[in-house]
């Protein structure tokens, strides 16, 4: 499972040089994060495990006269975020934990994240963190995956690859991308961590892998570079990586619509607030 180390390291710079991707596969998520975002108020907005920016940057175009900083542990990923926001001069991107980070100038109003929250080793001291570092009454909404077996997007590649299921039980948290799938889970983590009106909202949405000219290929350079296959297609032998990719090529033509391979991924969209 992707844990801190990993998103320093390879899983950051393969996310930092395929960014298009990354936000292509997202692009049925970001408007209605950023819609849930909109609700709530923010002049100086934190964005939690940021990426290549692209919340980051989308909140700056609408609140021109905010600050929006992005943190990340990825100095790749960061790298990639500073080249994209050059020209916006109310966004600012830092390579740091959000564990440990610590406000040059006024506390944030606004905390959010895509997808950017479930690998903090210690979650329940990462988010007390965040809540005291906070101005009060600061809200924080933040997408994260659902369970895998929601996802057809994941299960598929698993069992193309030749995953073992994930058990369907109550978890207990490990860090991941689906380490906040369980909703009492993520409701214990963020009460024990300070937070207040606490909602978690399920959302489907269509993950891309795929589209342009030749989208069965596309899809298949996705998954050879950040999808949950690449990994395993990265120290496969020939044979095996022949096998997978036929079964990737399968998976793409049967999620082929309209010049798009995409299959439904689950999200919580969660949103809290420190008390005032």
């Amino acid at each position: 499972m992707t844990g801190k180390s990993e998103w320093e390291g390879r899983v950051g710079s393969s996310w930092a040089s395929e960014w298009r991707r990354t936000d292509r596969a997202f692009g049925e998520l970001t408007p209605r994060l950023l819609a849930d975002i909109r609700q709530r108020a923010g002049s100086r907005v934190l964005d939690i495990g940021c990426g290549a920016g692209e919340l980051s940057l989308a909140i700056g175009r609408e609140r021109s006269a905010a600050s929006v900083h992005g943190i990340d542990i990825s100095e790749a990923l960061i790298e990639a975020a500073r080249t994209r926001g050059a020209n916006m001069p109310n966004a600012s991107f830092e390579c740091t934990d959000a564990a440990t980070w610590q406000p040059a100038a006024s506390a944030p109003d606004l905390m959010v994240s895509r997808h950017g929250v479930m690998f903090f080793d210690d979650p329940v001291a990462a988010f007390r963190h965040l809540a005291n570092i906070a101005a009060p009454g600061a809200s924080l909404v933040f997408s994260c995956f659902r369970s895998r077996s929601q996802c057809p997007f994941f299960t598929e590649i698993d069992a193309i690859v030749g995953a073992s299921p994930t058990p369907e039980q109550p978890m207990t948290y490990q860090p991941g991308p689906f380490g906040f799938s369980d909703a009492n889970l993520v409701q214990d983590i963020l009460a024990d961590a300070g937070w207040t009106e606490i909602e978690l909202v399920p959302h489907d949405f269509a993950m891309v892998a795929g589209a342009g000219p030749d989208p069965v290929e596309d899809a298949l350079a996705y998954f050879r570079r950040i999808g949950p296959a690449a990994s395993v297609m990265a120290e496969a032998s020939p044979e095996e990586r022949s096998r997978i990719e036929t079964g990737i090529r399968a998976f793409a033509e049967r999620h082929l619509h309209g010049g798009i391979v995409a299959a439904r991924a689950a999200a919580w969209i969660v949103k809290a607030r420190k008390q005032a």
